[in-house]
């Protein structure tokens, strides 16, 4: 594998924020210390013009608003930067037509790749291509089989969405003695619902006052949450909280419960959609947060490839290189803090 050059001092973008992390330099209390002074003169990327580098994107069609609002941050993100130019493919869920654009991409002699593969395991192996013949990965969200075929991942927190649901929703109940959930899943076949699944229950037992008494797997889709909520409310004439594991879902969880004219529950929402923010801001129905798997994890990539591109790395970290996994976290939105999320949420 063709060695990569140094990466060097990124000033860290969206993933930072997500995470609500802020990263500052430590300096010594000794003006002479020399090894400061080497950390001081080290290259950080900032937004100030650098080495042009050239980001090929390759992403899955946007038949989602969550994968809709990914393309965009990305594509924003680039246009940020005078010195990025960013070469994007024709979105497909078609792995056999993603592969074909990413070596499109590989011939062209892109700087960098940013690639959200429709199937990671499927597309493995042309990321190891690229990184055999020295354009560095940024794999974003859905991960590579193997490591050898990206240079850093960059993706959300399935388990923390449904520990942090399940750590809100404790809180909420817990002074209720004998409190009930309830949860509305997604694709029971795919690992990242299994994920928010496990985070929730792990996350319940540090409240031994609450016990889930039902579960329904949806689809994702508004058409699918409204009738597996339906079936819920049916089957649970009584519930305190209840989870649902995407916003989109959620619009169709929404209508079920208004027309079962229901209201004795609070909801908790997960992904981040603009019509969930506005619902938590109105406050005037169940809804009363969402758990974040934030799309500007995209944008963050972005800042990575660049960083890479031009052999820079984290500004604030003591390392020359950049992180090889950056794992955005999953904040709860509520009333309290909604305002400032408002911006990221996806139609």
């Amino acid at each position: 594998m063709t060695n990569l050059p140094s990466r060097r001092g990124l000033l860290f973008g969206a993933a930072a924020v997500s995470a609500g992390v802020v990263l500052t330099g430590c300096t010594s209390n000794d003006p002479d210390d020399g090894d400061d002074k080497a950390a001081d003169t080290q290259p950080a990327a900032d937004d100030q013009p650098g080495k042009q580098v050239t980001i090929g994107y390759a992403g899955p069609q946007a038949d989602h608003g969550w994968l809709n609002a990914v393309n965009d941050q990305a594509q924003k993100r680039a246009e940020k930067y005078s010195d990025v130019t960013l070469e994007v493919t024709e979105g497909s869920n078609d792995t056999a037509q993603q592969i074909g654009q990413i070596e499109t991409l590989i011939n062209k002699k892109v700087d960098v790749l940013v690639v959200l593969p429709a199937d990671g395991k499927a597309l493995t192996q042309v990321g190891l291509k690229a990184m055999r013949a020295g354009i560095p990965v940024v794999n974003l969200d859905r991960i590579f089989n193997s490591p050898q075929a990206y240079r850093c991942w960059v993706g959300g927190d399935n388990y923390g969405m449904g520990l942090n649901a399940a750590h809100y929703i404790g809180e909420k109940l817990k002074g209720k003695s004998g409190a009930k959930v309830i949860e509305l899943a997604g694709l029971d076949n795919l690992e990242l619902t299994q994920q928010r699944t496990k985070g929730f229950d792990d996350g319940l037992k540090n409240y031994p006052n609450i016990q889930k008494v039902a579960r329904q797997a949806a689809e994702f889709t508004v058409e699918s949450g409204q009738a597996k909520m339906a079936q819920l409310l049916q089957a649970q004439s009584q519930f305190d909280a209840l989870w649902n594991h995407d916003d989109d879902q959620g619009v169709g969880a929404l209508r079920a419960i208004e027309q079962a004219g229901r209201d004795d529950f609070l909801m908790v929402g997960g992904a981040g959609a603009l019509s969930a923010f506005q619902a938590i801001k109105a406050d005037s129905g169940v809804l009363k947060a969402t758990v974040l798997y934030p799309p500007t994890m995209a944008a963050s990539a972005i800042d990575l490839a660049r960083a890479l591109g031009q052999g820079k790395g984290v500004s604030g970290l003591a390392e020359f290189e950049i992180p090889s996994t950056v794992t955005c976290y999953s904040a709860v939105v509520d009333k309290e803090n909604v305002d400032q999320y408002m911006s990221t949420g996806f139609k």
